[in-house]
């Protein structure tokens, strides 16, 4: 039996991707008509196997204050603890190794995602706001008009196939990319690393591994275990990430090349693996309170898209456009970038607005962000272990972050393509100065071949007063002028700490490349960095 039915938007796959889309399109014109299509039944169990766990500002932010789930995230879910950063390869003395992290909460808040629990939450919203939910629906066929007239997308739902007519038609069924496969519209990039991961019982207290009352007194409050743990060596990094239903989300992300994905494939060499790198967390894990429950791994998980936003009324989002490493936690960051620019486009459509070449200078925009993003990745991870450079590294990528893309989504001015135009030579300069910089990082990896000595340093980044201050202003509502203004002190501070880093870099290796920041810093400041101190504190 086949039925016919008819919508404004159907979005294939209510994951997070999907229902927050169906979420702010409802909210932004209640009169929209919406149709989510997901494969599971819903509710999903909590602690759900997904990846995506952790956010950051932007991300943070859209969920809190876009689609004003605050009260959720702050009573069902965990404030997060910043990401946290051990340097910690083979030891069993968690408290005489490098630490990178904030004593204390930063004002711009992030949150733990259960992601279980939130999508459950979600999907109740989603239905209260009349969006047309269909969990346990099976997507069976997709036709897109290039004319002008519906969409068509077939699916079974509940023994009852049905033909449903859609003016705007929305992947966000994850890596099965419907439109993607399609459309033949993979591509993939160089970015070579693999995961697996897991879940078991239980929290995972790093302030548990050490009795040193200094240690354990360098955080207020004492809760190391609400960070995003990531537990780093050469070519690696582990995370710990808190569920609010109770569970500790757990995995191991690696340079292909450097630590081949058959070495950690199943949980059992996946504990073997540990046991070499990280004996001091393999020892808590396998603590019986601590049982198993799920395992499993992705092959080469970066990925592209040859297109994501179309003037013939259909896109996508998530993970079925594209996906960059989870090392900084930026799935949600897109997830909210993409969703806005779709619910511009489908509301400059229903306004009657010439809407697709919109569509194009959208997908420009994202694709560099994307791009400029898979840069703080791409080639970097045998720097992870490199307790000397990569907080060097953690700090600059979080300036670049926090200088352009995170003001920019704050300040509600992501399709406010008039002012990106104003402020394109500002985003172009923090490209090339990043650029740069992630050159000069990798090859001052490079030239660090003699090991590091333990020495149980904090870097507390809380105590780093303009990078503390850099995310509080993420918080400020500036006109026009002001945001402007504040760009381009942003892309003034970024050239302040290259010069920084550059001459950091030249004191231990003077012979180390440039690789362009000199002739960008002189074209900045007229004159050639001079040696300076180095921005975070070595004490202790």
């Amino acid at each position: 039996m086949n039925n016919a039915a008819a919508t404004d938007v159907v979005i294939l796959g209510g994951g997070l991707a999907g229902l927050s889309l169906a979420i702010q399109l409802k909210q932004r014109e209640p009169q929209i008509g919406v149709t989510v299509l997901e494969r599971r039944a819903h509710p999903v169990r909590e602690a759900a196997f997904k990846v995506g766990e952790s956010t950051v500002e932007i991300g943070a932010h859209y969920f809190s204050s876009v689609l004003g789930f605050r009260e959720h995230l702050e009573t069902e879910q965990i404030r997060k603890f910043g990401f946290r950063f051990f340097f910690s390869e083979g030891r069993n003395d968690i408290d005489h190794c490098t630490e990178l992290g904030v004593s204390e909460l930063l004002p711009a808040p992030s949150w733990q995602l259960d992601r279980g629990r939130f999508e459950n939450f979600l999907g109740e919203q989603a239905r209260a706001l009349g969006v047309d939910f269909r969990d346990e629906a099976l997507v069976r066929g997709i036709e897109l008009d290039e004319k002008d007239q519906p969409h068509a997308v077939t699916f079974e739902h509940a023994g009852v196939s049905t033909t449903l007519a859609a003016r705007w038609v929305v992947d966000a069924a994850g890596r099965a990319g419907l439109i993607k496969r399609k459309r033949g519209l993979a591509q993939p990039n160089d970015h070579d690393a693999n995961a697996v991961w897991w879940r078991v019982d239980g929290f995972v207290d790093p302030d548990q591994w050490s009795d040193d009352p200094q240690w354990l007194a360098r955080c207020t409050p004492p809760d190391r275990w609400r960070s995003t743990n990531h537990m780093c060596g050469p070519g690696y990094w582990f995370w710990l990430i808190p569920l609010a239903s109770g569970a500790h989300s757990l995995g191991i992300v690696c340079d292909a090349k450097m630590h081949p994905l058959d070495t950690m494939n199943t949980f059992e060499k996946a504990m073997a693996w540990l046991h070499e790198h990280q004996p001091q967390v393999v020892r808590s894990l396998e603590k019986p309170e601590h049982r198993l429950q799920d395992f499993l791994f992705l092959r080469h998980f970066s990925y592209g898209c040859k297109q994501v936003f179309s003037g013939d009324r259909w896109a996508l989002t998530g993970e079925a456009g594209l996906f960059l490493d989870p090392f900084y936690s930026p799935g949600s960051d897109f997830i909210a970038m993409s969703n806005t620019f779709i619910c511009d486009l489908v509301g400059k459509d229903r306004a009657g607005q010439q809407f697709a070449p919109y569509a194009e200078i959208y997908q420009q925009i994202y694709f560099s962000f994307y791009e400029n993003t898979l840069t703080l990745y791409q080639d970097q991870y045998p720097l992870f272990g490199d307790a000397q450079v990569m907080p060097v590294k953690v700090i600059w990528d979080y300036t670049y972050y926090w200088a352009l893309l995170a003001p920019l989504f704050f300040g509600q001015r992501l399709t406010d393509i008039s002012l990106i135009g104003k402020l394109r030579p500002q985003f172009l300069r923090g490209r090339e100065l990043n650029l740069a910089m992630q050159a000069l990082l990798r090859e001052w990896g490079q030239r660090n071949t003699a090991p590091l000595t333990p020495d149980g340093r904090f870097l507390n980044q809380y105590d780093v007063d303009w990078f503390h201050e850099m995310n509080r202003a993420l918080l400020d509502e500036l006109d026009q002028a002001g945001f402007i203004q504040r760009i381009g002190d942003n892309v003034a501070r970024m050239e302040w700490l290259a010069r920084e880093i550059l001459a950091r870099a030249r004191s231990e290796h003077p012979e180390i490349e440039g690789h362009g920041l000199d002739a960008l810093l002189v074209d900045a400041c007229g004159t050639e960095a001079s040696l300076a101190a180095p921005w975070y504190a070595d004490a202790a």
